[in-house]
């Protein structure tokens, strides 16, 4: 077995696995301190012999109180019940065909919480630990991640509550007083449970593409797709809902290539910078739908089509354009999930495609995505 060499630290040799005799050494020349976790290692007898820079961040303890001394003193860790963990778990005199533990939050003294995964290495099955390996991480990412989630409830909470409170109101009304209620009410009622209803489904479709865009799993069915006719399909909807065709403009300077794309992801994408651009911006909403072309990763010559939303209105602040398309990101408090945009990213680099935001020549907000030509699903 090939050895694994960490680089002497402080004096003291860092990780190294026994090889047999004759066995020409390999080594990674791997300094413990340019690893992104705290590692900790204690040798046969239990005794501290690596301390990375990571781990003294992690656990504020300096390498110098670490080094030499026994594991389960220099790193006194508990449990979430106070427990002490090196006694739960005896890694040197315990079970003798157990090689690891997995990852589990731990506490250092003074409540400092810690994610801590530790590996037992053995000379030989069922023999004596060689080398204790310990893993330490910070609670920082796992934190955020938490919260993130909390966020994302309490906001699913907030805008289902409304239009479900809307929906239980009305149709209580109208089956405790049907008689009483005119035509015109009863249209004016079912067509507002209609409403949110609708909304109510839209919040569902985001949440289940947020979730397969976050797990890698959203779905790509390429058709042929005339970018040009679903950019006016969308404009003739909002005139249709009352918006003036004067506040239009679709440019299409010149040919396009021949795009293959998901028709109803397009549909997404553009329902929601359109929608934004409307709701949030003022003036005229100009989509210019033009060629694209562009060096490729394997350094070939790609063509693809790009597509600019620009609006008049006061535009995004400078200082949050890199949230833009982060979840719950509002550009003001004009309703909407603050999901639309962290969707539409996902959706355009789903295809392969990248999306930017910029101020637009007018002032407004700029949003550009562009999509490779593509191919075929049953290529793909």
């Amino acid at each position: 077995m090939a050895a694994l060499d960490v680089m002497p630290q402080n004096g003291v040799r860092g990780v190294a696995a026994d090889r047999p005799a004759g066995t020409a050494p390999y080594s990674l020349g791997i300094d413990p301190d340019d690893l992104p976790d705290g590692l900790v290692v204690a040798d046969e007898s239990g005794r501290v012999i690596c301390f990375n820079a990571a781990a003294a961040r992690i656990t504020a303890l300096r390498p110098a109180d670490v080094l030499g001394r026994p594991v389960e003193q220099a790193l006194p860790l508990e449990d979430l019940e106070g427990r002490r963990w090196w006694q739960l778990t005896d890694p040197y005199g315990g079970l003798a065909i157990r090689v690891a533990q997995p990852e589990r939050n731990l506490l250092l003294p003074g409540g400092r919480e810690v994610l801590v995964s530790a590996r037992y290495v053995r000379q030989r099955p069922r023999g004596p630990v060689r080398r204790l390996v310990v893993t330490l991480r910070g609670t920082e990412a796992r934190r955020r991640t938490e919260r993130s989630h909390a966020e994302l409830i309490a906001t699913v909470a907030h805008e289902l509550r409304s239009p479900l409170t809307s929906v239980k109101g009305f149709t209580a009304t109208l089956l405790a007083k049907w008689e009483r209620f005119t035509d015109d009410h009863k249209k004016l009622m079912l067509e507002t449970v209609d409403a949110d209803a609708n909304r109510v489904t839209r919040l569902i479709a985001e949440l289940l593409d947020i979730s397969r865009i976050d797990s890698g799993r959203l779905e790509v069915r390429r058709q042929p797709v005339d970018m040009a006719a679903a950019v006016r399909h969308h404009v003739d909807a909002h005139v249709a809902a009352g918006q003036g065709p004067e506040r239009f403009a679709v440019l299409v300077p010149g040919p396009l290539p021949a795009l293959w794309a998901d028709p109803d992801k397009i549909d997404q994408i553009l329902g929601n910078l359109l929608e934004n651009a409307v709701r949030h911006g003022d003036g005229t909403v100009t989509i210019e739908v033009t060629r694209a072309t562009g060096l490729g990763g394997d350094d070939r010559t790609t063509e693809g089509t790009a597509v600019t939303v620009s609006d008049e209105g006061p535009g995004i602040p400078e200082e949050s354009m890199s949230r833009v398309f982060t979840r719950f990101w509002r550009g003001s408090k004009r309703g909407g999930t603050g999901l639309g945009l962290y969707i539409v990213k996902g959706i355009v680099e789903a295809h392969g495609g990248t999306i930017s935001v910029g101020r637009a020549p007018g002032g407004g907000a700029e949003f550009r995505f562009i999509l490779p030509v593509g191919a075929p699903a049953y290529l793909a």
